[in-house]
């Protein structure tokens, strides 16, 4: 989809494991799955890095655990995985979007996509396209904030 010469595997993210759990992965791209019946909150709260990280540092986390949790052991989401996830865990920001030309172009690039999985970074991408695109993040920019 980016058209990337460098993989997500190459940009680890350098979070720590509990350091408890023999062999922890040091990022949350490794292959190696925490159980599903682990809330992402929880598994979250184990990354010591971020016990005092910023709300844009969790929150980039949680997306990348919510990929992780869905990923096949190659660290990659099927098209089918992926559009489900955008329809569950990112319903806000696709809601109302689904006749918009932007929307269909999106979906259909995923549909054209020639490699049937798609990587943390193409995810990525795909995120933040849906995200400048909706109409959700209009109604963000517009709330006042407090100076």
């Amino acid at each position: 989809m980016c058209g990337c010469m460098h993989s997500t595997q190459d940009q680890a993210l350098h979070l720590e494991g509990d350091p408890s759990l023999p062999g922890a992965p040091t990022s949350t791209l490794a292959p190696r799955k925490m159980p599903k019946s682990i809330s992402v909150s929880k598994q979250l709260a184990s990354v010591k890095a971020l016990r005092k990280g910023s709300d844009l540092e969790k929150a980039i986390a949680t997306i990348a655990l919510i990929f992780r949790n869905s990923s096949d052991p190659d660290g990659k989401l099927g098209k089918a995985t992926a559009k489900n996830l955008l329809q569950t865990q990112f319903r806000n920001f696709t809601e109302g979007q689904e006749t918009k030309p932007k929307y269909k172009d999106l979906l259909s690039e995923l549909d054209e996509y020639t490699e049937n999985k798609l990587d943390f970074e193409d995810f990525m991408i795909l995120v933040l396209s849906i995200t400048v695109t909706s109409e959700l993040l209009q109604n963000i920019w517009s709330v006042k904030t407090m100076k």
